[in-house]
């Protein structure tokens, strides 16, 4: 299963970019062999509309265009479900065994995401109820995806 980051808002160079893309690049080589492939990150400019109404919409519609047809959503949201890092890779396992071929896992922008996403999405996950920095969610997520290749592999990174 091809696994995707849609991201609103653009990550800068820096050192939060360089463990970002450590993570990313170690979920990149550890997914294939337990049939999980990184298509890598695309981002999409914050919008610049007037209410935060209008630029969850603009940013919707923004993720709405690289969706095809079949393609899993999970968003990342602080109202979603909290998951053990076991959960996530099991939840992930399971996409992949049902024959899923793709998904993406979006982050949204400083407002959130629309409520139409929600409603579409397969799956909404919170890593906590506090708000992070967009450097740090992805920082984070480029960890989990990593870690969960390890625990679908058996491999000791994850600790139980």
């Amino acid at each position: 299963m091809k696994i995707a980051v849609h991201a609103v808002g653009r990550m800068k160079s820096g050192p939060e970019r360089e463990l970002a893309d450590r993570y990313f690049e170690r979920f990149a080589r550890s997914g294939p062999p337990v049939g999980l492939d990184f298509a890598g990150i695309a981002e999409t400019p914050e919008s610049r509309a007037q209410t935060a109404t209008e630029r969850r919409r603009e940013e919707g519609r923004a993720l709405q265009n690289h969706l095809q047809a079949g393609t899993v959503l999970l968003l990342l949201d602080e109202r979603g479900r909290n998951l053990s890092s076991d959960e996530f890779a099991g939840r992930l396992g399971l996409l992949r065994d049902s024959g899923r071929k793709s998904a993406v896992i979006a982050i949204g922008g400083a407002d959130g995401h629309d409520a139409s996403l929600r409603d579409q999405a397969e799956f909404v996950l919170s890593l906590g109820a506090m708000t992070w920095p967009h450097q740090l969610v992805r920082i984070m997520l480029g960890e989990q995806l990593y870690r969960a290749t390890t625990i679908l592999a058996g491999h000791p990174y994850h600790r139980s």
